[in-house]
């Protein structure tokens, strides 16, 4: 196994997941276009199996399992969406599934993630070591643990989405998409190099969680403690050592949104583009959208990464919007 990815593992990637993914749809919208004064394209993650990317990544791991670790199981640990897209390759591949998750987990997430036929694990995510649980449990159990971001199969799965973009619009002058751990913006940032040389790359981050803007403006991995925000997905607290230095060399910059940026993006996708995005999702809509004065006249693509929510809380943060 390759310690650091490149685009090769990501063609092959594509190859080898083709045939349980969703190619995801792109959508455009004139309004977008009309407010950003440029091509604006939304690559939407949100209608991919289970409803998220995380799903490209978890299938190309499952994929290359032996017969071995298929019979041992596997075991992950996820705010949600990795949980979900775990939990769906492991029923595709035949193969039990333990999933660590917050115990303050969107229900809609452990309810899809327990429908798959995983066996979830709840902790504390403000007082419990998420990584430390599952090492403990793979370790006792024999299974093989896939983390959200940090592992090279996940990257390369991730960046199967900016691969499929790139091909389907042609080159673009910016990509914005959501940085959790950073598998997505890890492996996005390979495939532009490869289809787009030009295209500068930024992963946004939720405000209140910015451990990658940190870790990109001093030049290492900082951690920090569970940030408090809407933005589930990216209440990660440090980059992955696989993640970081694709990222530092090859992302132009690591920006923020608030909460209340990500809930006006949500309204704005939902009223003007009928589609249904989570917090997290929005995070590169946000940020574009917030530096859209320097973007006129380019061709952008952002990544809406999924639509995982629970709609109670769904109708709630929009009902609330200032």
């Amino acid at each position: 196994m390759k310690f650091i990815p490149d685009y090769n593992d990501i063609s092959e990637a594509h190859s080898r997941i083709k045939k349980y993914i969703h190619k995801t749809p792109v959508f455009t919208s004139t309004t977008v276009n009309e407010i950003f004064d440029a091509q604006v394209y939304f690559k939407c993650e949100n209608y991919q199996k289970m409803g998220a990317f995380k799903f490209r990544g978890a299938i190309n791991a499952l994929c290359q399992f032996s017969d071995e670790q298929k019979k041992a199981g596997v075991i992950a640990f996820s705010s949600g969406n990795h949980s979900q897209a775990i939990a769906l390759a492991a029923k595709l591949m035949n193969i039990s599934a333990t999933i660590v998750m917050p115990e303050d987990a969107p229900k809609a997430k452990v309810t899809a993630t327990t429908g798959y036929g995983g066996k979830v694990i709840f902790y504390d995510r403000y007082t419990e070591d998420r990584e430390a649980i599952g090492r403990q449990l793979a370790e006792k159990d024999g299974m093989t643990l896939i983390p959200p971001f940090d592992h090279p199969h996940i990257i390369a799965g991730q960046g199967t989405a900016a691969k499929e973009l790139f091909e389907e619009v042609g080159e673009l002058d910016a990509l914005f998409m959501p940085l959790g751990g950073g598998g997505l913006l890890a492996g996005s940032a390979l495939s532009a190099v490869h289809l787009s040389p030009t295209c500068r790359v930024f992963g946004v981050e939720p405000e209140a969680g910015n451990d990658g803007q940190q870790s990109f403006k001093q030049g290492e991995i900082v951690h920090i403690e569970t940030p408090k925000t809407i933005a589930d997905g990216a209440q990660t607290q440090h980059l992955g050592q696989l993640t970081f230095p694709i990222i530092r060399h090859l992302v132009d910059d690591v920006l923020t949104a608030s909460d209340e940026e990500l809930i006006g993006a949500m309204y704005f996708l939902a009223e003007r583009m009928k589609t249904i995005v989570e917090p997290t999702g929005c995070l590169g809509f946000a940020a574009a959208k917030a530096m859209r004065e320097q973007l006129k006249g380019q061709r952008i693509g952002i990544i809406l990464s999924g639509g995982n929510i629970d709609m109670k809380r769904y109708a709630h943060l929009l009902a609330n919007k200032s």
